[in-house]
């Protein structure tokens, strides 16, 4: 704990430091072959306030890069989300003088949430390996690069996807067999957005169907997986894991950090972060919301959310969102400058 404490000290001195002379770049890269990858890295270019969606950022929109400490973050979004909810874990990653890219999840982002849970399961950790050849293209981003060692970071279906990326194997048919078991105790995990329980009289039928739903669609018995041999550490936040062979995370591949929040209502710790910690030999537990909810590691949150998405990433009663946040953020980046042995600023 000494240690980690004075690792942290190191860092904020590193950063305040580093961010003296630096701004936080954003620039967006497009191709033709796939959505776009949102970038933030240091920038020697003045900021302005820029608006993304309903936030107002201090960034230096299409600044010009400069060297920071040599290492690239991909960060995996959840499901359906913006790049925009990573924002202060990215300037924090960024202030450290990491390079952090976000690619676009087909068809399970916040412009288009028509294909969610396997059907982009499938491609995410593909799109994540997609985002590095991009950076490692780009004529801004190449020279200040070593793509040895990449980090990777993940939350909700973002983490399915480190999950993934770290050697675990999943398979749409143990998701079936997890939801025939747990159906009641993991409901949002089996469901999704469609419905929640409320205690009355209709949860029967509403498990009923969720049940027909799922013994439906979730037949497939393939086990998926996907890894980058760039990728040496990743986090995986909150992670939807209930659908993964859990041996094959006993000793991952990379080095795997999880976080975990004890009042995640959406993905109940048991069956999904803490089930991974269980078996997982070498793997490090990043941190521990006591009383943060799902969207404890959404920052900032949305202003304009509703429904049931709302009720599911909202903060729990005395949740101090000011002060925990921040620092679970910087454990993230503690995590990585360890980690990914990252160079001084030069």
């Amino acid at each position: 704990m000494l240690a980690l404490v004075r690792l942290i000290a190191s860092i904020a001195l590193m950063v305040l430091t580093f961010a003296a002379n630096a701004a936080t770049g954003l620039t967006e890269i497009h191709t033709t072959n796939g959505g776009p990858v949102t970038v933030f890295y240091p920038s020697d270019s003045p900021s302005s306030p820029v608006q993304r969606g309903p936030f107002m950022f201090d960034v230096a929109l299409d600044g010009v890069p400069i060297r920071g400490n040599g290492r690239l973050i991909v960060i995996s979004h959840g499901s359906p989300a913006s790049p925009w909810v990573y924002f202060d874990l990215s300037h924090t990653l960024v202030d450290a003088g990491f390079i952090v890219a976000l690619p676009e999840h087909y068809a399970d982002n916040y412009k288009d949430d028509s294909e969610p849970g396997p059907p982009s399961w499938k491609r995410r950790p593909l799109e994540v390996s997609r985002a590095i050849d991009i950076m490692a293209d780009d004529a801004r981003f190449r020279p200040l690069l070593a793509l040895d060692k990449v980090g990777m970071y993940g939350m909700s279906a973002g983490g399915h996807t480190a999950l993934t990326l770290a050697g675990g194997r999943w398979s749409p048919a143990q998701l079936q067999r997890h939801c025939e078991a747990h159906i009641t105790d993991d409901f949002q995990a089996c469901a999704g957005l469609t419905t929640q329980l409320t205690g009355g009289i209709f949860d029967g039928i509403k498990t009923a169907v969720a049940r027909w739903v799922i013994d439906y669609k979730l037949t497939d018995n393939t086990w998926y997986q996907h890894t980058d041999s760039r990728i040496t550490a990743i986090v995986a936040g909150v992670p939807f894991a209930a659908d993964f062979d859990t041996a094959s995370l006993a000793t991952p591949k990379v080095h795997l950090g999880i976080i975990t929040a004890r009042q995640d209502k959406w993905l109940v710790p048991k069956y999904h972060s803490d089930a991974i910690l269980k078996v997982c030999t070498t793997c490090e537990r990043v941190a521990d919301f006591k009383n943060g909810g799902h969207g404890a590691l959404l920052s900032p949150l949305p202003p304009d959310r509703s429904g049931l998405v709302a009720k599911l990433i909202a903060d729990p009663q005395g949740f101090d969102r000011v002060n925990e946040v921040p620092e679970v953020n910087q454990k993230i980046t503690a995590f990585f400058i360890r980690q990914l042995a990252t160079r001084q600023y030069r």
